[in-house]
């Protein structure tokens, strides 16, 4: 008995972590890790004209513009958002989030995401 309800909440813990869209492993076309360490995780977001990814989540951020950008976020329930353009080393706080974005600029847009990493009690 206390095997299986072991085996239970392992499955139930999978089954949350797995909820959690990790955009790196759910769509690696466009998010690529380039430095993580104990306190950020620091990623290259690239997407061509039109391209679009699927929900995924992201922890608190700071978002830096490579170049310019148009984005639609599309978030869970139907929620549909245009972003106000940013501009070439345009740099934004984006608090934690879950949601899926849509290039909907005429150009290659590229940001650089630092995610913060909640710091670990002693």
């Amino acid at each position: 008995m206390r095997t299986l309800c072991l085996a239970l909440a392992g499955l139930a813990l999978s089954a949350g972590a797995a909820s959690a869209q990790d955009p790196v492993q759910v769509d690696a076309k466009h998010y690529a890790v380039i430095l993580e360490n104990e306190h950020v995780r620091v990623l290259r977001i690239e997407y061509g004209p039109g391209e679009t990814s699927i929900m995924h989540d992201h922890p608190d951020a700071v978002a830096i513009f490579m170049t310019d950008g148009a984005w639609r976020m599309s978030m869970p329930g139907g929620v549909v958002e245009d972003v106000p353009p940013g501009k070439t080393g345009d740099v934004l706080w984006t608090p934690a989030t879950k949601h899926n974005p849509r290039n909907t600029g005429s150009a290659r847009a590229v940001v650089i995401l630092v995610e913060l990493k909640t710091p670990k009690t002693p």
